[in-house]
């Protein structure tokens, strides 16, 4: 059993990654900038919790000792999503975090996964893969590279694992209201006959987010495969296929508005992850 300090722990893939950790049943400390909301947590009696805002940083407090010395972290926390294009991202999130990981590498920690974005990879399209160039096109996904690469150059003279876990699009409970979704799940709550939404032919890898933390448990427990690693199905499909197939299952039904509101600028039309090293880990396990 495994000691895993959980930064990020109230949010949306944080609180189904704590009830799988636990499940598989590792010690869990988990973290937030919000103990009201973890305190309602179905997991909390099962979990030490820490609550700790990035903003209150102190580069002179020992973090690992802070955190009860864990034997690795899964770090998920990231403040103002999903506002992808606030400079925020990029002026204070990353040296913040960037401290705080390096604080804890400092003193001790030797097993840290990190999640990133797909978006890193920008603009480019079609199957992509963990060796393709980082080609980030907006403020988030330009302070999640730039921790990355600082990371990697802290990890060529320190001894740790690590992992850096790029996550594609994922859904379900919990998730931000603004998502598609959440606002779909929404206008069929309040009766709506018609959903607005784009046109729908953007081509996206979609996960459910119990599948994801899956996935994000597999990989942090493992040490064999290590650096950047896709979190996605590998498989391709629409929003708009995405959108039916959910009506489908939900048994409801709802005229569609296609072409209501434009394709997002900040990436290409069609994209959806290579998933080689993740099978791999899931071979081996």
């Amino acid at each position: 059993m495994k000691k895993i300090l959980v930064t990020g722990a109230t949010g949306f893939i944080g609180q189904h990654l704590i009830v799988e950790l636990l499940r598989r049943g590792h010690g869990v400390i988990a973290s937030s900038a919000t103990p009201d909301k973890a305190l309602q947590a179905a997991w909390y009696p099962g979990v030490q919790y820490i609550p700790f805002d990035f903003s209150g940083f102190d580069p002179a407090i020992d973090y690992y000792r802070f955190f009860g010395e864990p034997d690795q972290l899964i770090h998920l926390a990231w403040e103002g999503l999903p506002n992808y294009k606030d400079a925020f991202h990029v002026e204070k999130n990353y040296p913040r975090h960037a401290a705080f990981l390096e604080n804890l590498l400092r003193h001790g920690l030797r097993d840290l996964t990190v999640t990133g974005t797909c978006l890193e990879y920008g603009l480019q399209e079609g199957a992509l893969g963990e060796e393709l160039p980082a080609r980030p096109g907006n403020p988030y996904a330009l302070a999640k590279d730039m921790l990355r690469r600082r990371l990697e150059e802290w990890h060529k003279d320190n001894p740790f694992i690590f992992r850096w876990v790029r996550l594609f699009y994922m859904y379900g409970k919990g998730q931000n209201p603004k998502s598609l979704l959440s606002q779909l799940d929404k206008a069929l709550e309040e009766g709506a006959t018609v959903f607005n939404m784009s046109g729908g032919l953007q081509e996206r890898d979609y996960l459910p987010v119990e599948q994801v933390t899956d996935y994000i448990a597999r990989i942090a427990l493992q040490q064999e495969v290590t650096g950047i690693i896709n979190c996605c199905s590998g498989h391709p499909i629409t929003v708009k296929d995405l959108v039916k197939d959910y009506l489908l299952q939900r048994q409801a039904s709802i005229s569609l508005n296609l072409g209501y509101y434009p394709y997002p600028d900040y990436e290409p039309m069609r994209f959806w992850g290579k998933n080689d090293k993740l099978k791999t880990i899931l071979k081996d396990e």
